[in-house]
């Protein structure tokens, strides 16, 4: 039997009430208020003492003038003039330099801590007086803190700098929704620039109060550690009271902390017991590239962002911190070289982690194929150069959806693994996965996370180490996660109370339990490192194929429409010019000669990276604000010039003369790998006035008028049936035309009709268009609901054969805004035949419709639709190096969340015997419904751009009727359409004209599937006489590299051929150009085999 105690009271000493929890749990709130028990709460004890007289601290401020953002030197160049506390600051985007001349009291030296508070609610960043940047600011209380140097102590003036940035972390939207547009007259008023001394006990014991205070709020109420947190704060509280919140007082509570989250949360060997981990945590600050804020404004976010968590390093020794796009680095590089020291010693520790491997966090929906690879190349080429390492995990957290093709390119890009978050935002359907295999078209796979706790700016609180458990969704297979938290999408990063916070939230697991394991010191790799090690030890995560569709923001494959045009334009451009300089680069070693002309790698590096930087996931896709486009409007200007003259040079070497010489003649250029045959119509260039024929196969021919073709030419013709009402005809095709509308299309080859009885195709229709809140972004299901039909105006004859017909309709669309659409039909160019011409029936143009529009509306869609008469349950579109279908029908949530989808030069709708292909020049948004397809034209969002699209705009979309499912013939109409041939004048005899052609039309590829498509053509990145000596390996003599995909999603064998050029040695290489495989040459050519929709890279030793 075992003792009584003695002590036990015999008699009660009055009556105990049961708690009432919430009322106690409610209770919390007031030990931390800043509200009105502020003064009686340990908020009252953080500061033992602030000063901001003028005899400790003197202010004077040098405004530069026209929203110029001068360099530290520049502006500490000028005359500064006295400033005080309450002086306001503007107008919007404004900066101003202020000198601080600060003197610490005598009777604060020998305080334990001491602290500058600057604040103006806006961005700053601090300056020493010998132009290092120490610290940045974000205003509105957060990030208002600089802790002083301790030999700042000795009684003299020290002087340093504030440059002041006249924004919000989040831009200069007025009122609370930073999503409007900003305003342009907004001042900012200095309202704080002090001298502190902090009271490091009370701060501790602030976050030692909010953790265990998040375990009393956030454990379920059925566990005792939950009720366990709840008295240990109710008791902490209490002996504050009791001690009329004395430093004693503050001490005892932080000991009695130490009941629940342990003793060694002051450091970091609160991580080092043996305890398993399942969450790692790590540092992160995202920020956008452009968005809320101009380009200029983010060269400095990174600044000051990047400085401060060096700072944090020196601070906490396990701190990690990973920060995505090389573009940001090399901003650094250039504008601030005293933190990009600090930022390359840091990596060099590994405490600064360089992570992602792409140029900028760009979109994936819209770039072409190349530019996907480019942002690779790029990015992990500079990674590379300034770091000595290439980065392994390809990372987008905030990018609005993931192209089915990612992954091989990551697989070809040195990846295995990828990390994003942004599928949490879906808004109809719960991505289902956390930890999976995402498999691309051509069966490559990344292993993939998504953060549980569906953010990539986790405040560190402990509900989101709770959530990292709770919202997994992986369990089965692996109970691990990622906690990627830090202020971000404005910059800034992890703060010191988001570190201190995650010390608690270790101490209480290791302590209590319950709350999972959180630790921190290691990297993404090592998470995913881990990953892999059980993948490879038979864990079978769950997989996931193809695109990872995102339910939202759909809008941006249409808004900003003048960018996007920009952005195909260019791509197109670079895609030609890096033709026409690689062939004029070479042509010396097969003419043996010396020449004076180089391959022009800078420059093609500047239009390249100026690209890439125009992909970043806010500047494509349009939801940026004004400015931003009036920066990449500039940009693309400049890529344009720049690639004018690189054009010109490349041509030039190759023999080409100005168009308006006397001498020489008229040649076309073809950069398609493939035949092509077309009508062109006269151009100023042209000395007669009649349309030519161009029969041009890779590279060049001549041009011949139609008049030429011996008679057999079969025309196009016209007829008026009555007014507004017409019928075009060519050998392929009728095409009834009534007001703007095609109400017959009957493919005379098939002999089918491809528009139903009574309904209208090329119908132009108006939606409303109001997203539940984000504009420029979104467009909502229910838009589909507002469907109106635009009603053509007067329709007239403006082209009337014998080689092209055209009518043109002139249609209102609301008081201020109106369409111009033009239909064409071309004569089919007759092809050479023995001694005369004749219609090839596979040389089929497409119908094509030219729009000029006056957009002035709000909140509206313009979309063209196409009613047929096929029946399919999914629709074909074309992706970067492939093909993905999609659903016509609503059947599940999952397929009527894709009711607005991406595609790039065309869009097919196929049955087994025949289907219409949907072309365009610059458009990626789409949508099938049934057997209707609608191309979506123009949006009219009001937030954060209020003038988005408004004006003038000139678009192209054409149909092409098709025999059988979806072809060769797609695909390759979708190139054409895209991609004009060049009408030059060469200048050399007949001799040299065939020795370029020769050179011109030497690379070729063939398959037994006719899916092959020899994408691009461009010089070794480091050939010796490409190189940039930028520290990478230089490689003697020249090379060419060519990339092929397949196109239509077949494994096939084929063959590469080069023609006359001296190709010595072919090497199989990644995206990187890394040779990984030496491949058997047969005489001019090599035997190739290719996956479906895979991407190989060959580069061809001269």
């Amino acid at each position: 039997m075992s003792a009584s105690s003695t002590n036990y009271p015999r008699f009660a000493q009055g009556p105990v009430a049961k708690q009432i929890h919430n009322i106690y749990r409610d209770r919390l709130r007031q030990f931390t208020d800043n509200g009105q028990y502020r003064q009686q709460s340990l908020r009252a004890k953080f500061y033992n003492a602030r000063v901001h007289d003028s005899d400790h601290i003197k202010l004077s401020v040098y405004s530069p003038p026209n929203l110029e953002r001068p360099t530290f030197k520049e502006a500490t160049s000028h005359e500064f003039s006295s400033a005080n506390l309450g002086d306001s600051f503007g107008p919007s985007w404004s900066t101003h330099w202020f000198r601080v001349h600060l003197t610490v009291p005598s009777s604060l030296k020998s305080d334990e801590h001491l602290e500058f508070h600057w604040d103006a609610n806006n961005e700053g960043l601090i300056w020493l007086e010998d132009g290092t940047v120490v610290h940045g600011l974000t205003g509105g209380g957060e990030r208002v803190e600089w802790i002083l140097p301790h030999e700042w102590r000795d009684g003299k003036e020290h002087v340093f700098y504030v440059e002041m940035a006249c924004n919000s972390m989040f831009g200069n939207a007025p009122g609370g929704d930073s999503i409007q547009p900003p305003q342009p007259d907004k001042y900012f008023t200095l309202h704080t620039a002090d001298i502190v001394s902090i009271n490091l006990a009370a701060r501790a014991l602030y976050i030692d109060f909010w953790i265990i205070g998040d375990a009393a709020r956030e454990f379920p109420l059925d566990s005792w550690e939950e009720h366990e947190a709840l008295q240990v704060c109710n008791d902490i509280m209490d002996i504050f009271l009791d001690g009329d919140g004395s430093e004693e007082s503050i001490i005892k509570g932080r000991k009695l902390a130490q009941k629940y989250i342990g003793a060694h949360v002051d450091s970091s060997k609160v991580y080092d017991s043996d305890y398993e981990s399942i969450v790692s945590a790590i540092g992160h600050c995202h920020i956008d590239t452009c968005w809320l804020w101009p380009w200029a404004e983010t060269k400095r976010k990174i600044a000051r962002s990047w400085s401060n968590q060096c700072d944090l390093m020196d601070r906490y020794p396990e701190h990690r911190f990973c920060c995505s796009q090389a573009q940001q680095y090399k901003w650094l590089e250039q504008l601030y070289p005293s933190v990009y020291d600090r930022v390359k010693e840091k990596v060099k520790l590994g405490t600064f982690q360089p992570i992602g491997g792409s140029w900028v966090e760009h979109d994936t929906n819209m770039p072409s194929g190349e530019s996907l690879t480019r942002q690779f190349l790029y990015g992990q080429r500079f990674f590379e150069t300034r770091f000595g390492q290439r980065c392994k995990t390809f990372w987008l957290p905030d990018t609005f959806g993931y192209s089915t093709q990612l992954p091989q390119l990551c697989r070809l890009a040195g990846m295995t693994r990828f990390f994003t978050q942004k599928l949490s935002w879906n808004n109809i359907n719960n991505f289902p996965h956390t930890t999976f295999n995402w498999v691309a078209l051509d069966g490559s796979q990344v292993i993939c996370h998504m953060a549980p706790d569906n953010t990539y700016t986790a405040e560190a609180h402990f509900g989101d180490v709770k959530r990292s458990l709770t919202q997994h969704k992986s369990l089965d297979q692996d109970k691990t996660s990622l906690l990627v938290f830090g202020k971000g999408d404005g910059g800034g990063g992890p703060t010191w109370e988001h570190i201190e916070k995650l010390r608690r939230c270790r101490g209480m697991s290791d302590q209590v339990g319950l709350l999972p394991r959180v630790k921190m010191g290691e990297s993404v790799d090592d998470f995913f490192t881990r990953l892999e090690k059980k993948a490879e030890t038979g864990t079978e995560f769950v997989t996931w194929y193809g695109e990872l569709y995102f339910e939202l923001h759909r809008g941006t494959y249409t808004t900003q429409a003048n960018n996007k045009k920009n952005n195909r334009k260019a791509e197109i451009l670079l895609h030609d010019i890096e033709y026409f300089a690689t062939m004029a680069s070479i042509r010396n070693v097969i003419k043996d000669k010396k020449s004076g002309y180089s391959y022009p790698k800078k420059d093609l590096d500047d239009m390249w990276e100026a690209v890439l930087l125009c992909q970043f996931h806010d500047c494509l896709p349009g939801s940026s604000i004004e400015m931003c486009y009036d920066d990449s409007d500039k940009l693309y200007a400049q890529v344009f010039e720049t690639g004018k003259k690189l054009l010109k040079g490349a041509l030039t070497e190759l023999g080409f003369v100005d168009l308006h010489d006397t001498h020489g003649h008229l040649a076309v250029l073809n950069t398609l790998p493939w035949q092509r045959s077309l009508v062109e119509p006269p151009t100023t260039s042209i000395v007669d006035s009649a349309f030519h024929t161009v029969h041009c196969p890779a590279g060049m021919a001549s041009v011949e008028s139609l008049y030429s073709q011996l008679g057999t030419h079969v025309p196009c013709t016209i007829e008026e049936i009555d007014p507004d009402n017409f019928i075009l005809r060519n050998a392929h095709y009728r095409v009834d035309v009534s007001a703007g509308a095609i109400t017959s299309l009957y493919d005379l080859r098939t002999r089918r009709e491809l528009i139903p009885r009574g309904a209208k195709a090329n119908q132009l229709v108006l939606y409303d268009d109001k997203p539940l809140y984000w504009q420029a972004w979104d467009v909502e299901i229910y838009h589909l609901r507002s469907r109106t039909e635009l009603q053509g105006g007067r329709t007239k004859i403006v082209e009337a054969g014998p080689h092209r017909v055209s009518v043109a309709t002139e249609t209102r669309i609301s008081e201020h805004s109106w369409i111009r659409t033009t239909i064409s039909l071309d004569s089919p160019p007759a092809v050479p035949w023995h001694n005369y011409y004749k219609v090839d029936p596979a040389e089929r143009s497409p119908i094509t419709i030219a729009a000029e529009v006056e957009w002035h509306e709000t909140m509206k869609f313009l979309k063209v639709e196409f009613p047929t008469t096929i029946h399919a349950e999914s629709a074909t579109y074309e992706t970067q190096y492939g093909l993905v279908r999609r659903p016509t029908h609503f059947n599940t949530s999952w397929d009527a969340a894709r009711f607005e989808v991406c595609c790039h030069r065309f869009a097919d709708l196929s049955d087994a015997a025949a289907g219409l292909t949907v072309l365009n020049d610059s458009k990626y948004g789409f949508a099938t419904q049934g057997s209707t397809m609608r191309l979506s034209l123009l949006r009219a969002p009001k937030a954060p751009d209020a003038h988005a699209d408004m004006g003038r705009h000139e678009i192209r979309w054409g149909l092409l009727p098709h025999v059988g499912p979806v072809g060769q013939e797609s695909v390759r109409a979708g190139f054409e359409f895209n991609y004009p041939v060049r009408v030059e004048r060469f200048g050399g005899g007949k001799d040299e004209e065939k020795e370029v052609a020769k050179l011109l039309g030497s690379l070729s590829v063939d398959s037994q599937s006719k899916g092959l498509v020899l994408d691009w053509v461009k010089r070794g990145e480091d050939d010796e006489d490409v190189s940039r000596r930028d520290g990478l390996p230089v490689r003697e003599g020249k090379s060419v590299v060519v990339r092929v995909y397949d196109s239509l999603g077949a494994w096939t064998r084929g063959t590469l051929k080069w023609g006359v050029l001296p190709v010595k040695k072919v090497w199989r290489t990644n995206l990187l150009e890394d040779d990984e495989e030496e491949v058997s040459i047969e005489k001019d050519s090599i035997s190739v085999e290719v996956r479906a929709f895979e991407v190989v890279t060959w580069r061809l030793q001269l």
